[in-house]
């Protein structure tokens, strides 16, 4: 297999690097905990340290070294997952408190939701600071599950709260892994166990958000590996309840069967939210946003056009209906509508032409889900 040829060069690179610096097995190690354990930590922490080996000139064509390993880092896992890495350290990197709950409170809607987090920030914080005067106390986890139907915000929700439970001191990272079935459950007997323990390991200090978690049990009756995958992860919240946060999301219907399919599973949860599907205001003041954070400005008979749209898919509210990711989706056929319409023009572009979104550029209804 490709991955155990990238995973044997790495290896015999940093057991060079180590004979070359007269050390026993520093990077050696590092490279056993990416390719045996899956350590993510381990990945940063390999190449700071070559890089810190090349500022140091400490080998002869150490900066060759350096690319060689990073170039077989790259293929044997993958640059998006590498790629990955450092954007999770980037995003989890030590942000403050109030600047968090602002980026809280700009999302469009959700007061229920927001109202319940600050809730829950305020809790935990009082909670610490009685353990610092030496009271007792409560034995709740993080845990977490967000109820309710896609497109309403769950897993951005998930991302702020992460990067906030590190910021009052309640996780040592902060980083977001977002998970599905497939991560969890292995192909062949025995696998599924040790899938679960190295995604749980690569959590820890941080954020595990399961999408869809009740995909997981869907075939209970004749899925051992669910069954399996369930077991490990639900012995897993309670392990490392002090230093990770599990968030399960989905459907409100299909996550109650979820929490019904293993005892103990819906205890080791404490907080529930439930997120509400739009209004037909908030999706309008959704679409309004994303135009602002992509240079793009609406003129007012382009965002009533809008409105009348998203108002008849409201109404039809079908199992298509998708909140927040229509409004993506329309988006994206408008700026691609603005372009066909600009390119047909001659001349020089003003740049509020560039940025303006005008009626024509609004699809009718059958070109909504679908680029032309």
């Amino acid at each position: 297999m490709i991955s155990e040829h990238y995973k044997r060069q790495l290896i015999k690179e940093a057991r060079q690097i180590d004979v070359s610096l007269g050390q026993t097995s520093d990077f050696e190690k590092l490279v056993q905990e990416i390719t045996d354990e899956q350590i993510d930590r381990a990945v940063l922490e390999l190449i700071k340290n070559l890089g810190i080996l090349t500022k140091k000139n400490s080998l002869p064509r150490m900066e060759q070294k350096q690319e060689k390993v990073v170039e077989i880092l790259y293929k044997y896992l993958g640059a998006s997952k590498v790629d990955g890495l450092y954007q999770n350290l980037k995003d989890s990197s030590n942000v403050s408190l109030d600047k968090l709950l602002n980026q809280l409170d700009e999302l469009v809607g959700l007061e229920n939701v927001k109202q319940q987090i600050r809730n829950l920030i305020d809790y935990n914080q009082i909670q610490q600071l009685r353990e610092k005067n030496g009271l007792k106390k409560p034995d709740k986890t993080l845990h977490m599950a967000f109820l309710g139907n896609p497109g309403t915000a769950k897993t951005t929700v998930a991302r702020i709260v992460g990067r906030m439970f590190k910021a009052i001191g309640l996780l040592n990272k902060g980083h977001f892994i977002e998970t599905s079935r497939t991560d969890l459950i292995g192909e062949y007997q025995g696998q599924t166990a040790i899938k679960v323990k190295r995604l749980i390991n690569r959590a820890k200090g941080g954020v595990l958000f399961i999408d869809e978690a009740y995909s997981i049990t869907e075939n209970d009756r004749s899925d051992s590996y669910g069954r399996e995958s369930l077991t490990e992860l639900t012995k897993a919240l309670e392990d490392y309840r002090d230093d990770l946060v599990v968030i399960v999301a989905g459907y409100t219907n299909l996550m109650e069967h979820f929490f019904d399919s293993n005892p103990g599973l819906k205890s080791r949860f404490n907080t529930f939210i439930t997120f509400s599907d739009y209004s037909l205001d908030e999706l309008v003041r959704i679409f309004i946003y994303t135009c602002n954070q992509n240079d793009y400005f609406a003129e007012d008979q382009a965002i009533e056009k809008v409105r009348d749209l998203l108002h008849t898919k409201l109404n039809e509210k079908d199992d298509h209906f998708s909140n927040g990711r229509l409004v993506r989706n329309l988006f994206d056929n408008i700026t691609l509508n603005q372009s066909k319409r600009l390119s047909k023009l001659t001349g020089h572009f003003a740049k509020e032409s560039l940025m303006l979104i005008t009626k024509e550029d609004v699809p009718q209804d059958d070109g909504l889900f679908s680029i032309e």
